[in-house]
């Protein structure tokens, strides 16, 4: 399949080459195998190498993907009203988790301006330079009044009140892979050959990996992610909010139908140019590699760790009940060259047959007390 992909050029393979050599040396340096966790790790947040720590376009249409902030306004515009709700239940700040190319929060302070609901911050956590730079210019171009109310965090912060939002940051955490068979369970590594990576199956030695393993119930031979690092970032998340909720907005599903007899083969997915395959040894560092995120294992760690479950929904009905139909007719529909693809925009985020039935808004919460209008109709809770 990934003879049909577009060919990169001298300097892009030069710049995946130099990863690659990282990545075998790391698998020389442990013995001849990692986990595919910790290759994950490395091809995608390998400092100056790693496909979000490189300077290489991801977002939009010259990108590999596109995100709901990069298809259209409409999408930050209704988030900031949310956002908003939980500023007014808890405090008057925000905090974003890998702010992409800063759109997103571009989009929502203009939006919180115009409703005189600016946020006393607004925080990013980015892990990378390189984004960072590019939030940076795009936030000065955008809303250059407002940029001394924004700051980037090199990590969490001790204590935080406010609104934590998350969009598709879940589903690029590393991931274990692992193989069940009749009688066993096998952890799937990365092993080198003289072609380059190849598979190579162990027997599960960390403890936490192999507690997961046992919750999980599938019958026959079977492929399926699980994802520590999303734990550890929720537990690390619970820690430091005293008051306040967060919203995870990603594509996924409950663990009823992550694990479902049919999904064999598990939800890795590689992402280049705009084009989706299943090859994640391909040009290390080019692309983006994700898996879908297990929304019943998020909502579990959240309440183990003292949060709350203050919703589940599709980004459909989370959309729509937050009010992006009201924004859409802020422009006439005789302005047909604003308003047509405003309508189109809206129909990509909503659509069952787009983004609006497997993206899914999940929301944890401590000491919130106000309402979150996005859960107010299509609790999909019961699917967890």
């Amino acid at each position: 399949m990934t003879t049909l992909l577009p060919t990169p050029d001298s300097q892009a393979v030069q710049h995946s080459e130099q990863l690659a050599t990282l990545i075998n040396n790391e698998i020389l340096r442990q013995g001849g195998w990692i986990s595919f966790a910790r290759y994950m790790e490395l091809d995608l947040y390998a400092p100056g190498l790693g496909y979000y720590t490189a300077g290489a376009h991801k977002f939009g249409a010259a990108g590999d993907f596109i995100t709901a902030p990069e298809l259209s306004s409409l999408f930050g515009r209704t988030l900031a009203g949310q956002v908003a709700g939980i500023m007014a239940g808890s405090a008057g700040c925000i905090m974003e988790l890998g702010a992409g190319s800063g759109k997103l929060a571009a989009d929502i302070l203009a939006e919180l301006e115009l409703s005189g609901n600016l946020p006393e911050h607004y925080h990013i956590l980015e892990v990378s330079a390189d984004l960072r730079e590019r939030q940076k210019w795009r936030l000065q171009q955008r809303v250059p009044h407002l940029f001394d109310r924004i700051s980037w965090l090199d990590a969490l912060p001790d204590n935080f009140c406010g609104a934590i939002i998350a969009n598709e940051v879940l589903d690029a955490l590393p991931v274990h892979l692992l193989h069940w068979q009749e009688n066993a369970v096998n952890e799937m590594g990365v092993a080198t050959a003289e072609a380059g990576f190849v598979w190579q199956e162990r027997k599960i030695n960390d403890p936490l990996l192999l507690q997961a393993v046992e919750k999980i119930n599938v019958s026959g031979e079977y492929i399926s992610e699980i994802c520590l690092a999303a734990r550890g970032l929720i537990n690390s998340l619970a820690g430091c909010m005293k008051q306040g909720a967060m919203l995870f907005i990603d594509y996924g599903f409950g663990a009823g139908e992550y694990y479902h007899a049919q999904r064999t083969k598990g939800t890795l997915m590689c992402h280049y140019r705009h084009r989706a395959h299943d090859d994640p040894f391909f040009m290390p560092g080019l692309q983006d590699i994700t898996a879908h995120v297990n929304f019943t294992d998020i909502a579990e760690t959240g309440i183990d760790a003292g949060l709350e479950l203050l919703g589940y929904t599709s980004q459909a009905y989370f959309l729509i009940n937050a009010g992006i139909a009201g924004l859409l007719k802020d422009t006439s529909p005789e302005d047909l060259l604003e308003y047509l693809p405003l309508s189109a925009q809206l129909q990509k985020l909503t659509s069952p047959a787009e983004m609006g039935e497997l993206f899914k808004v999940i929301a944890l919460g401590k000491n919130f007390t106000g309402t979150l209008t996005g859960f107010e109709r299509g609790d999909l809770s019961r699917l967890l």
